[in-house]
């Protein structure tokens, strides 16, 4: 009995690891669209003041529904497995709203927010470079400044930060909390971005990643 427990309970673990990498690589995938959909126009957002007042109005993701709607249906179990494992603490799980209608709310916005951001930082880099700005630099620095308005990227790597920001969006969904003072705060950073060594650091990161035998693209 006690091997079969353990045998179970090591199913599960393997099972909940795979359902997250999943969830992962769905957001990967969302990200990547939403991104190049951006930088695929020639409209660019070109100051902080233009994005949040952009965020302000409706959100048009209708194109990116499949994309996002196989997020929600991945998330929901993680944040359910969450909740279950959380009895024991302070936080009022009870309350959570972990339907895919709440989920569903949080990824749409946070994904608008990050193409608004990915837009900003796309001119800064065209506006400050004369070329047209690399798809992974932008990727990369929206993201990082998405999680973190108040560090300035250093570009130590090329690895974008999935794991966190399936975190940010999916809690944030679940929990019903307001992202759109990060979004605000991740402007102003986006405006205020030194391009022109960004790149030449990016150049470099770049020549590294590819001189490297090991290669990898999410950092957790």
């Amino acid at each position: 009995m006690r091997d079969r427990a353990l045998s179970a309970g090591k199913s599960a673990s393997v099972s909940a690891r795979k359902a997250s990498a999943r969830l992962f690589e769905a957001v990967g995938g969302l990200v990547d669209k939403a991104i190049d959909r951006v930088l695929l126009t020639n409209e660019r957002i070109s100051s902080a003041a233009e994005g949040k007042q952009i965020l302000s109005g409706e959100a048009d993701t209708d194109a990116l529904a499949g994309d996002i709607q196989r997020v929600v249906v991945l998330a929901l179990p993680v944040v359910r497995r969450l909740a279950r494992g959380a009895r024991l603490t302070k936080v009022p799980w009870l309350m959570v709203a972990s339907s895919a209608v709440s989920i569903g709310v949080g990824v749409r916005t946070g994904v608008r927010e990050l193409q608004v951001l990915a837009s900003l930082v796309a001119q800064r880099l065209e506006q400050a470079t004369g070329v047209p700005s690399d798809p992974a630099l932008v990727k990369k620095l929206a993201i990082d400044l998405y999680l973190d308005p108040k560090r300035t990227p250093e570009l130590p790597d090329d690895k974008l930060r999935l794991v966190r920001l399936t975190r940010k969006w999916v809690l944030s969904g679940a929990f019903g909390r307001k992202t759109s003072k990060r979004a605000a705060r991740a402007l102003e950073a986006g405006e205020r971005l030194d391009a022109v060594a960004l790149s030449a650091r990016w150049a470099a990161v770049r020549r590294r990643r590819y001189d490297s035998p090991t290669k990898g693209r999410v950092d957790r």
